[in-house]
């Protein structure tokens, strides 16, 4: 999905200056502690690219379903709030949102306010005596938060169908959501246009961009109804 707004994948984003740096050196809990303002600045970059970008149609066909169905939730691995901007009312961010800055002591969010009067990169936190602003996402090493993740697991279980969008379908535990969908008795549906280890569970696969393939499922779903 963010792919075809203009967001680069965290891999594709380590270009000029970044490419010299590994993930461990980027992402980790280890990185901030070590290097806090190299961190920042890389995000900070990251954010701009984000601001730069838009949802697109196939962001927007989900909030049509979104009416159409009345109970559609989205879980993402994206972290640009761009199912939000496009006006998605029910989105469990499992690795965060990177526009949301937290405390690196309490995991308290920082107002965006405060985030632009203070100095400092990062600026402090203002909720523990030297703690630090980080971005609000999971980094490699952390633990998906606990809420986000038993919300998905929940409507997996509960779900009776589910759309696998443009995702590796490798990193877990989001990988497993399908196939727990599946094993629920839910119909899976994969859209991507590369075959992934998920493809062979599918019902139904559509092999073709997000945008593009969820526009078209929102036409025969209107169709129908």
């Amino acid at each position: 999905m963010s792919a075809e707004s203009g967001i680069p994948t965290f891999r594709d984003a380590q270009t000029g200056m970044w490419q010299k740096f590994r993930p461990e050196e980027l992402a980790t809990p280890g990185a901030f502690q070590a290097n806090p303002e190299r961190v920042w600045r890389w995000y900070q970059w990251r954010r701009d690219l984000v601001r730069r970008s838009a949802p697109h149609g196939g962001h927007f066909a989900l909030v049509e379903l979104e009416i159409l169905l009345r109970d559609l939730s989205i879980v993402t691995q994206n972290v640009d709030g761009l199912h939000q901007a496009a006006g998605s009312g029910r989105v469990i961010e499992l690795h965060g949102n990177i526009m949301k800055s937290v405390c690196s002591e309490t995991g308290l969010p920082i107002d965006v306010e405060w985030i632009s009067k203070s100095s400092g990169s990062p600026p402090p936190s203002p909720h523990a005596a030297g703690a630090l602003a980080r971005p609000g996402v999971v980094w490699f090493g952390e633990p998906l938060p606990a809420d986000a993740l038993e919300s998905a697991w929940k409507l997996a279980r509960g779900a009776a169908a589910c759309l696998s969008v443009g995702t590796s379908s490798v990193v877990e535990p989001a990988a497993s959501l399908p196939l727990l969908a599946s094993e629920n008795g839910a119909l899976l549906i994969e859209i991507n246009p590369n075959e992934t280890p998920l493809s062979s569970y599918a019902d139904h696969r559509i092999p073709m961009a997000a945008g593009p393939a969820l526009q078209q499922l929102l036409r025969e779903c209107t169709a129908l109804a």
